[in-house]
């Protein structure tokens, strides 16, 4: 049996370098193995969390969107793929709004403190570009905090970490430079 792999875009480019980035993911991964799903974020319907916490009781968020298919997939995949821009030093507001809405299905609250819902069982990736040059996107911290939000979700749900690629000075550039290839295409395999 294939092992499921949910691949992620959080940009509203599908031709940008974040997608790109995504894609070079996806051709990486041996699919005589894995199963693959692709989520569109941009093309989803995700209300905004309304603060209620019923989700960390049930697991499930009492609004009615997209957010139930999404939160099935993540529950059942092997591993996830997130590619994210960094827009102002974080990621898209789409992306913090997936978090927001998937409380429920990576944490549940107990009466002592919350507990993940996710497995160590299950993998993650992230990718994200940024417009900014290096080294001066590595000396501001432009990605840092765009993979540390995308790492405070994935690793509070109990997922484990497989590692994160940087595209610095990104802006225009759908073409992915020979080294971040090369990285992404480790992670991968």
């Amino acid at each position: 049996m294939k092992k499921r792999l949910i691949a992620i875009l959080g940009s509203p480019h599908r031709d940008g370098s974040t997608a790109a980035m995504l894609d070079c993911a996806i051709k990486a991964t041996n699919l005589a193995e894995w199963e693959i799903e692709t989520i569109y974020l941009y093309q989803k319907q995700i209300a905004f969390c309304n603060g209620c916490r019923v989700c960390t009781k049930t697991g499930k968020c009492v609004i009615n969107d997209d957010i139930q298919e999404i939160a099935n997939q993540i529950k059942t995949c092997d591993k996830i793929i997130l590619a994210a821009p960094t827009y102002w030093a974080n990621v898209p507001a789409v992306v913090k709004n997936l978090f927001d809405r998937l409380l429920g299905t990576a944490l549940e609250d107990t009466k002592r403190f919350p507990c993940s819902r996710l497995s160590q069982k299950q993998r993650y990736i992230l990718l994200t570009a940024c417009n900014t040059p290096f080294p001066f996107s590595w000396l501001l911290g432009q990605s840092k905090a765009a993979l540390r939000t995308m790492e405070a979700f994935f690793k509070t749900s109990g997922m484990k970490r497989l590692g994160s690629v940087v595209f610095p000075n990104a802006k225009g550039r759908a073409e992915l430079p020979v080294n971040v290839i090369k990285k992404i295409e480790r992670l991968c395999r």
